[in-house]
This record gives C-alpha cells, structure tokens and sequence, in this order.
C-alpha cells in the first residue's frame, strides 16, 4: 500500500494494525514505561513494551512530519511471524500531557464513532528518557478533501451520539492545541467554560508576539460585554444546550481517507465536550479548505442553537480562538493579529450597549 503524504506536509499519516490487546492499553494508558529508542532517525532495534508477546520491532523509520512531535512509521514481526505496522508519536516538551491528552482523546472519540480515529493502543515514558509516546495504528490515507455531505454526516452523528460524563462542558484530562495545553475543567456554563478557554489562548497569544494596546483592550470588550450577549441565550429561557465530544483542531490536515475501507479518519484532537457549534469554528479561517460547503452540509443534519439569528455571530467568536491558536503557535503572522482584531472590532460594534 502506497502512502499520498510527504514528508513536507506538517500532517502526520496514520496507518494498519488490528491485534487486540486491552490489558497492554490499560497498562500503558497508566503510564507504562517503554523501552524502545524513538530518538533514533534509523531503525528502533528494541520493543514496545505493552505490546502483544513475542512482538519484535523490525524498524521505525521517521514518517510524515509534525510541528510539535516525532512520528514514526514502525514495522513488527508479531509471534506468529506476519508482520504488523503502528504509528508512534514522541515528544518531550509537555510530553505527558500531549500524549496522555490525545490517548483519551482519541479512546474517547472512538467510542462515540467506531472507526472514525485510528485505534489507540497506549501511551507511555521511554525508558532512562524524558520523552513520551503514543502508539496507534497505521492507516494508509488518501488526503483528499473528504465530500461535504458525507463528512458532515458522520460528524454530526458523532456529535449528537456523544455523552459528556459529567454532564457539563470539559474534559477528563488536559489535552494540547498545538502545543498549548487546553486545561478543560469541567462546568455547567458553556459561557463561562469558553470565556476561559479563550481567554488561555490570548494570554498565550501575548506571550508570544508581545503587546498590542488595541487588540488588548478590544479583548476586555469582547470577553466581558460581547461573549455573555453570544453565549449565555442558547442556555437561557428555559434551553439546554448539549456538551458534545468535539474534535477540537479538525481540519483538511487533520483527516483522510482510508484506502482500503474507503471510512473518513481524522486524527491529531484535542477532545472536549463543547457546544458542537464551536467545531466548525476552524473552517471559517481564510487558509482552511473545509469551508462553506462543509458548513452548510453540517447545518442540514444538526441545525444551529437557538437563538439562529445568532448562529453566524457565534461561528466568527468560535474562529477567533482557532486563529489565537494559530497566531501562537506559528509566530509573527501579523495578519493573522490584524483578522483577530477585525473580528473582534465587528462583534463589538453590533453588540455594543
């Protein structure tokens, strides 16, 4: 099976891989020591610890590419002799949370969609190392932009099928954006949840790329006057809004085909249980190929919250976090800034006292 990736791409490819082995996720979900050298650019000469007994790793060569990890295609010779392929993702800087944040991530979004993720088999600290891993299949993806309707489809289902467990807006983890950690603490209102998620972000963002007395001050607005005006009604007047699993970072790069079974996969999340609205807000970003087409697919099968009137102006507040995001993690785009603050200016202007 051929791979369309290259190794340019900031995505990272999935791949094959179907043994079961529930004790070694357990384990290895607890934070299993591995023993293996992921450090290595050539051949991985040791084995995963967790993995099925008598499993030999015959290579792992460096795969795709990523921005905040090593990723690793890693060919095994399993007990009875066939081989079996797994994806590994190392890292060190915030390793822990990343790969245990993206272990329940994607545990939890397989449940609430059978085979819309890869299968995750564990996570885990490399052994005299502070590096992390995370082991899943690999999937060869075609990466082409998955249809409209269809996608929109098995999104929607997985949004409405999913149960938050507290029944409130969060997650049981930490997981990462990028490289920032999203600390996801649980709580009833989904406007006091985002304003605080958001408002992580554009502390981050200042961090960053450093002061802008305007951007600033138009933050305080929408954060205390604008925020409550788009997010308190869909739970006011008798409402409930739902805490849906979200993938939280899904765009073009962020999803594929599988060749062989033809099932859209999507992959890399940051899991929360959110209003389901706030998915779509990283397709309204310029750069983004799932767009209009997506969006207006996704709206026949899980109609807008109420108030409708409103569903446009929540879509721009949902982008702004998605652009922090960007803004920080890729710094000096000072374009980026500069649409961050024409969104804010905008919903400022229209729910201005």
């Amino acid at each position: 099976m051929v791979a369309t990736t290259t190794f340019d791409q900031r995505h990272t490819l999935l791949g094959t891989g179907s043994f079961q082995n529930d004790e070694a996720v357990e384990k290895c979900g607890k934070g299993l020591v591995c023993n293996a050298d992921f450090t290595s650019q050539s051949q991985l000469t040791s084995h995963l610890a967790g993995l099925p007994p008598g499993t030999k790793i015959v290579e792992g060569l460096p795969w795709g590419a990523s921005a905040w990890t090593a990723t690793y295609k890693v060919t095994t010779e399993q007990g009875d002799g066939s081989q079996k392929f797994y994806f590994v993702k190392t890292a060190k800087d915030r390793g822990a949370i990343m790969m245990e944040g993206e272990y329940n991530s994607l545990q939890s979004l397989g449940s609430a969609s059978p085979g819309f993720v890869p299968r995750v088999y564990g996570w885990g600290k490399m052994e005299k190392s502070d590096t992390y891993f995370l082991v899943m299949d690999f999937i060869d993806l075609t990466m082409s932009l998955p249809n409209p309707a269809k996608f929109s489809q098995v999104l929607a289902d997985m949004h409405k099928s999913s149960v938050s467990p507290t029944g409130k807006f969060g997650f049981p983890t930490p997981t990462c954006h990028g490289r920032h950690i999203q600390p996801n603490d649980w709580d009833e209102s989904w406007n006091t949840y985002f304003t605080r998620l958001i408002t992580i972000f554009f502390q981050i963002d200042l961090d960053v790329n450093g002061p802008w007395l305007q951007y600033e001050e138009a933050f305080k607005t929408l954060s205390t006057s604008v925020i409550p005006q788009l997010l308190n009604p869909p739970q006011a007047e008798g409402r409930v809004l739902k805490p849906c699993l979200v993938h939280g970072d899904l765009w073009e790069d962020n999803t594929g085909t599988d060749v062989n079974t033809g099932r859209f996969i999507v992959y890399d999340p940051s899991a929360m249980y959110a209003h389901n609205e706030y998915e779509l807000g990283m397709w309204r970003r310029d750069e983004i190929r799932i767009g209009s087409a997506h969006i207006k697919q996704y709206l026949r099968r899980y109609p807008p919250s109420e108030p409708v009137e409103q569903w446009d102006d929540r879509n721009r507040l949902y982008s702004i976090k998605f652009k922090l995001a960007h803004s920080s993690g890729w710094p000096g785009l000072t374009e980026t800034r500069e649409q961050i603050l024409e969104d804010m200016l905008f919903l400022i202007k229209k729910y201005s006292d």
